[in-house]
């Protein structure tokens, strides 16, 4: 999930993990057949995205383009499977190494793709983002 804020953080038990300006809180939600390639690809495809207005107020600018940063947060409940059950099944998320491997590939492939991100640590108690 990509969002765009004015600011965003994470804490984990008090302490400020990762924090941002203007850019994007990417949560991550990374299955059990996911590589450090997609990793890659999903970076430069997330830090080209033209979500940001131009003068004209269109939706033409790339977090590149505006020079925004990134906080990528590792999120497996995203991968939660709720059909037809009440209690969702978390079976095609990734294990918490290989989870941490790809959104490393992404924070790293977001930095090379020129951008100025931000990584926090996994085990977040608090995450917050203030949209635009």
């Amino acid at each position: 999930m990509v969002q765009r804020v004015s600011r965003a953080k994470v804490t984990v038990e008090g302490r400020v993990t990762g924090e941002i300006g203007p850019g994007l809180m990417i949560l991550l939600g990374v299955g059990k057949e996911d590589t450090s390639q997609v990793a890659g690809a999903m970076a430069e495809k997330v830090a080209n995205l033209r979500i940001f207005e131009d003068e004209q107020g269109k939706m033409n600018r790339s977090l590149l383009d505006v020079k925004g940063s990134a906080l990528v947060v590792s999120q497996f409940t995203l991968y939660g499977d709720a059909r037809g059950q009440r209690r969702p099944s978390y079976i095609t998320a990734g294990a918490a190494g290989a989870g941490e491997e790809v959104v490393r590939g992404v924070f790293g492939g977001a930095a090379q793709a020129g951008n100025c991100g931000r990584k926090r640590d996994f085990s977040g108690d608090d995450v917050r983002g203030v949209g635009e």
